[in-house]
């Protein structure tokens, strides 16, 4: 989930698909609890927690915004933009807790119960779905139109852009609304087979399937970010570009290493060893050195530090 130009992401744009999310979500579960409630559907509870799951989960990635945005000091000289995907891994947590096993238990234990029933309450309840679609299509509108304007920054395709960003907080509300809805339509499903054939198994298999539906949900969002966490390599393009600028100046003889490591949104670490010709000076190196941080930081402003070592043919330290 790398970017090439993520520095340049408006972070009010995160900040605000978060908020229509929190704001849509908290609505969205009142009206699913109380229809649940009401007419006993084991998909309605499930759909209820999930966008209580999601609610609580999205204050978190408000919470990653806000801190990952502070500065650098002497405890975290590298800064704090890598505890945004502490908080978004503890978001996917919450969406397979608050979520996904939840609804399967509750669908289990609805068909545990068995039988058939004649339900209740089902005008209320697709009422509810209905209007829980169209709110979630307004969240699930304004990250896709965020992450469609990050895509085209970093010139890639927006389902690349999901992967590759270095900015999980859209991603994250676009995959929870988009579980979302596919969740109402399974909810709206397993209501209408339970009313068509008076059976509250339809109504359990649905609610079963919204929570397995979120369990995938979870853990693709636990894997990139606990990528992240770990520290992983820039977005190849980058890699490429520092290099080809390394081993344009004359004195190089080879980019013998390059590493590379995203330290938060839009912000990249990288370090080189290159091989330099032996009879440069001491005082050219130093040159070149500077030259070599002025060429990559104009060329890739996202590049937030640069750590060179020189090295000589024969191994060791030119003099």
């Amino acid at each position: 989930m790398v970017g090439v130009a993520d520095q340049d992401l408006d972070h009010d744009a995160s900040k605000a698909t978060v908020v229509v999310a929190i704001l849509v979500n908290l609505g969205i579960a009142i009206a699913k609890a109380v229809a649940g409630a009401l007419s006993g559907s084991a998909a309605m509870i499930s759909e209820a927690a999930h966008s209580i799951a999601d609610t609580t989960n999205e204050v978190l990635l408000l919470v990653a915004v806000r801190r990952s945005d502070r500065p650098a000091d002497t405890r975290h000289p590298f800064g704090y933009g890598r505890e945004r995907y502490f908080w978004t891994l503890l978001a996917a947590v919450g969406i397979f807790v608050g979520g996904g096993v939840f609804s399967v238990l509750q669908g289990v234990n609805k068909l545990r119960e068995g039988g058939h029933d004649e339900g209740g309450h089902f005008t209320l309840t697709y009422v509810v779905l209905a209007v829980s679609f169209g709110l979630e299509c307004v969240s699930w509108l304004q990250a896709r139109s965020q992450l469609r304007a990050d895509a085209a920054r970093v010139g890639r395709r927006m389902r690349d852009e999901l992967w590759e960003t270095t900015d999980p907080a859209a991603t994250t509300v676009f995959f929870e609304d988009t579980a979302a809805l596919a969740g109402l339509v399974l909810a709206a499903t397993g209501v209408a087979l339970h009313q068509a054939t008076h059976n509250a198994t339809w109504d359990g298999l649905a609610s079963i399937a919204i929570g397995l539906l979120l369990a995938v949900v979870a853990v693709a969002l636990g894997r990139e970010n606990r990528s992240l966490i770990v520290g992983e390599a820039a977005d190849p393009r980058l890699q490429e570009g520092v290099r080809a600028l390394l081993a344009a100046h004359p004195e190089v003889d080879a980019v013998d290493e390059l590493l590379t490591m995203v330290i938060g949104r839009g912000e990249v670490l990288v370090a080189a060893r290159i091989d330099l010709d032996d009879d440069i000076t001491a005082g050219q190196v130093e040159a070149l050195a500077r030259a070599m941080e002025r060429e990559i930081l104009a060329a890739h402003p996202f590049v937030r530090h640069f750590f060179l070592d020189v090295t000589a043919d024969s191994g060791t330290p030119p003099s």
